[in-house]
């Protein structure tokens, strides 16, 4: 990973219509390694049925990415189907999809949606938008780059129709959501108010009556935390030297999970291997020390004992130890990438391992990157 990883932190607030009924809005949002996607629909009407609209067009959006189609493609299929179901009957929606990859390129495509705002150095703006044609249906691309510090404001007709036919003829509309937005700047109010901020003016200016449901997603920049845990020895020795060079050049903090592991980079980054001399836990494996790594202990177990750990909402550790160090690394990080050797280890597969319940690590590392991407972390397997 190069550094300078830009992590997306997605910040939303919505309000149904009627206190009583869902918001017919929907947002779906998801990481990959390349980038930070998310989706914004508005179904036709409110409540219920336009919640199912809009979300079934997300449904939809994700599925065409699952089986490989573009962002642009799978926009434009969905575009066509909605325009094919231009009827109260059906389950139309305006949809927002936006892009944004690692390093900052930003692309917004939009159907029937309002213009998303540009969150800038000290002044919001809306961004200029490119109309292009799809078998008879118009949409607009929006671009920019983003930097740290810097995002893009979505939301539904809800925010940019709020005072129509009262304060505003034609309803609050971008241009002055952005106005709003850079006034918020000014008085250095906190990024992550804007949303209930741009809800609450919305609703004064609709004199504290919704008329529609109304959705507002914010896409802030920052930069990212990254931990890189290396994990089991490289398929072949010859390979050694350039990944633990690799891992040393990895950004952010560096794990060693694995005593086999941890003497090879030792070995080859040249630095000296100490075992933490009393160890004070009865229950984790022991530290090891290293020069520039954050944390170094035993593989499979720690890792296992890791994962039993990751089942807990709020663990209230007893002890601070190798397991309890590595959790806090993990959850304080927004990107994680593992560096899973794939030489087998004789000892990792003995029935002593079965009997106490350890799997190997070709078998933990895929269950902890899942329940690591249920907590919202972006996780990355390289197997080496």
């Amino acid at each position: 990973m190069k550094p300078g990883y830009l992590h997306i932190d997605i910040l939303s607030r919505q309000t149904p219509k009627r206190l009583d009924d869902v918001c017919g809005d929907a947002i779906l949002q998801w990481r990959t390694e390349e980038a930070t996607m998310f989706l914004l629909c508005d179904g036709i009407g409110s409540g219920s049925s336009a919640n199912i609209a809009a979300t079934l067009c997300t449904s939809t959006f994700k599925g065409l990415l699952d089986n490989g189609f573009s962002f642009r493609q799978a926009f434009q299929i969905v575009v066509k189907t909605l325009e094919q179901w231009k009827d109260p009957q059906m389950p139309y929606c305006a949809v927002s999809a936006a892009r944004i990859l690692n390093d900052g390129q930003t692309t917004v495509l939009a159907y029937e949606a309002p213009s998303p705002v540009l969150v800038g150095q000290g002044i919001a703006t809306v961004l200029p938008q490119k109309p292009f044609l799809m078998e008879g249906a118009i949409a607009y691309e929006y671009s920019c780059y983003l930097i740290a510090g810097e995002g893009i404001v979505l939301f539904s007709d809800g925010i940019s129709q709020a005072g129509l036919g009262r304060e505003y003829v034609g309803g609050w509309g971008s241009e002055r959501v952005a106005d709003y937005l850079s006034r918020l700047i000014a008085e250095q109010t906190h990024p992550t108010d804007f949303c209930t901020r741009i809800l609450d003016k919305a609703s004064d200016l609709s004199g504290g009556q919704s008329h529609d449901d109304a959705t507002v997603v914010f896409a802030r920049c920052r930069p990212g935390r990254t931990v890189t845990i290396m994990t089991g020895p490289p398929s072949e020795p010859a390979r050694d030297a350039a990944v633990v060079r690799r891992f040393l050049q990895s950004a952010g903090a560096r794990v060693v999970c694995g005593a086999t592991t941890a003497a090879i980079v030792a070995r080859e980054g040249k630095k000296n291997l100490e075992m933490e001399d009393m160890p004070s836990s009865l229950v984790a494996p022991p530290r090891y020390y290293m020069e520039d790594i954050n944390l170094a202990t035993e593989g499979a177990v720690t890792l296992n004992q890791l994962c039993n750990i990751l089942d807990i909402a709020e663990p209230k550790f007893e002890e601070t130890n190798s397991v309890t160090e590595l959790y806090d690394l993990l959850m304080d990080a927004d990107r994680i990438e593992f560096l899973m050797g794939s030489r087998k280890n004789p000892g990792s597969g003995g029935i002593t391992f079965c009997q106490k319940g350890i799997l190997t690590r070709e078998k933990i590392v895929p269950v902890l990157a899942d329940k690591l991407r249920a907590k919202g972390k972006l996780v990355v397997i390289h197997t080496i």
